[in-house]
């Protein structure tokens, strides 16, 4: 029987995809089957010593402060049991000589024909990234008595990016937007892979951007990716490049994104958008930091600085498993939230001056002020679409404009205060479903439908399209 899972587990692709993962293989008595190097190497038991034992006996019997660990509460082990998956975070591991190394793991069961026999384990030591998160954590906390010093320093670059930060609302004086600032302003500074996190309209390619215009990069190129552009079987041209004569079509020699970004910031945007095949292939080349292109066999290697975002929740996707956690924790060395309009709307007036400057002068306009009443208005309102749907009423609210001051004209619905020029959530939803159908041919299901791309199941897609009253043309 051992042998017959352990040899389930070397074919697993789970395993082959994990290789510099720590791995365990634990039968149903929680007994070590399969032992990988990295495992080894990072905690000085050997495969041969642990083959057969026990193995929460060997790594996992205490907590950090020395507390007993029962085997019965082993998360490795109940897996076993239970067949539920788990993610876990805030335990150590033991290493041969006695030490500890504090480590985050995912947890899942090994099926044969529907009957449970065993367990796989896969692990990280996060040692560094404690100390890193420490140090950052320990430089926010002086961010408060620099702040004079920082803005004397930045003075210049500040005013040259202020119409640009402030065209996209990356403006306030928000306790919320002022913490999130100066956590870009502090990471900048250093060659972290950042990941932005926040919902549409909020502003994330611009705080990728300004993270960029602060770094010691910014005279390099940023290179923007929009991971959701690309298929699998395009993905690797687009970002690899191709040599002449690779495919149909390859007329010339062409440089990929990897390239282009050298020596600067790759921004992937949209990251959560990436079938498993295309991030398997991310991931190596963001290990590696070297690729072939296309047809090639020449081994290009590039030294760039990573920023990605994406308004998913991927570790909800990592425990549903279309989100590999190896890439995860690549991208979430330093993550920053883009707050949504509606957690900041005391800046709402200071975001529509600086807006309505920056449209001003691109509809030769001189649209001075917005009324009272309207402000108002606009700070009952939910804003689902954020700063971009702002820009968007104000812009239209200009060119109708007949004075010099802004005087908007609003409905009422059941509960929000709602501008007549902008669209409910409802409508919103069913245009954004609508897109996505046409964009994959009205196909729902499969790896290419529109289920997938919206991040939603088949069932309550298709759900959604009868209460949206959304029907396929003849």
């Amino acid at each position: 029987m051992d042998k017959e899972i352990k040899a389930y587990l070397a074919d697993s692709e789970l395993l082959l995809n994990a290789v510099g993962e720590g791995i365990y293989g634990l039968d149903t008595q929680g007994r070590a089957i399969f032992v990988n190097p990295a495992a080894e190497a990072m905690t000085g038991w050997s495969c041969e010593e642990l083959l057969g034992k026990n193995i929460h006996q060997y790594h996992h019997h205490s907590f950090s402060d020395g507390a007993p660990y029962p085997a019965c509460d082993c998360k490795i082990f109940n897996t076993a049991l239970d067949g539920i998956s788990r993610q876990v975070t805030g335990e150590v591991f033991w290493r041969k000589d006695g030490s500890s190394f504090p480590v985050e793991y995912t947890t899942r069961a090994v099926y044969k024909k529907d009957k449970i026999i065993g367990s796989v384990a896969v692990f990280r030591d996060v040692s560094q990234q404690q100390q890193v998160e420490l140090a950052l954590r320990a430089a926010l906390e002086n961010v408060q008595s620099l702040t004079e010093q920082l803005q004397a320093e930045n003075t210049y670059l500040q005013n040259e990016l202020a119409q640009e930060w402030s065209s996209a609302g990356l403006v306030g004086n928000s306790a919320i937007i002022t913490k999130m600032l100066s956590q870009v302003e502090l990471v900048a500074q250093t060659d972290s892979t950042v990941l932005i996190l926040g919902e549409n309209g909020t502003g994330k390619e611009l705080v990728a951007r300004n993270i960029h215009a602060l770094s010691q990069r910014k005279n390099s190129t940023m290179v923007k990716v929009n991971c959701a552009a690309f298929t699998p079987s395009l993905l690797e041209s687009e970002l690899f490049g191709h040599e002449k004569g690779a495919f149909t079509g390859a007329t010339e020699r062409r440089k990929g994104r990897f390239e282009l970004a050298n020596d600067g910031t790759l921004f992937l945007d949209e990251i959560g958008e990436l079938s498993l095949e295309a991030q398997g292939k991310l991931l190596r080349v963001l290990q590696e930091q070297e690729f072939e292109r296309v047809g090639g066999s020449e081994t290009v290697k590039v030294n760039i600085r990573i920023i990605a975002a994406t308004n998913r929740d991927l570790s909800a996707m990592v425990a549903s498993g279309t989100f590999r956690i190896d890439l995860f924790y690549r991208l979430n060395v330093f993550p920053v939230t883009v707050p949504p309009l509606r957690d900041r709307k005391e800046d709402i007036a200071l975001l529509s001056q600086v807006i309505i400057s920056t449209l001003n002068k691109k509809l030769g306009k001189n649209i001075s002020a917005i009324s009272n009443r309207s402000l108002t208005k606009l700070m009952q309102y939910q804003w689902p679409g954020n700063i971009r749907e702002l820009q968007n009423l104000l812009e239209r609210e200009i060119i109708l404009a007949k004075s010099t001051i802004l005087n908007f004209d609003f409905k009422t619905t059941s509960k929000d205060l709602v501008p007549s020029t902008v669209e409910t959530l409802v409508q919103v939803e069913a245009r954004h479903i609508l897109s996505v159908l046409k964009s994959c041919k009205w196909r729902i299901g499969g790896e290419l439908g529109a289920a997938q791309q919206l991040g939603l199941p088949e069932s309550t897609l298709r759900s959604r399209m009868k209460k949206l009253q959304i029907n396929r043309p003849n």
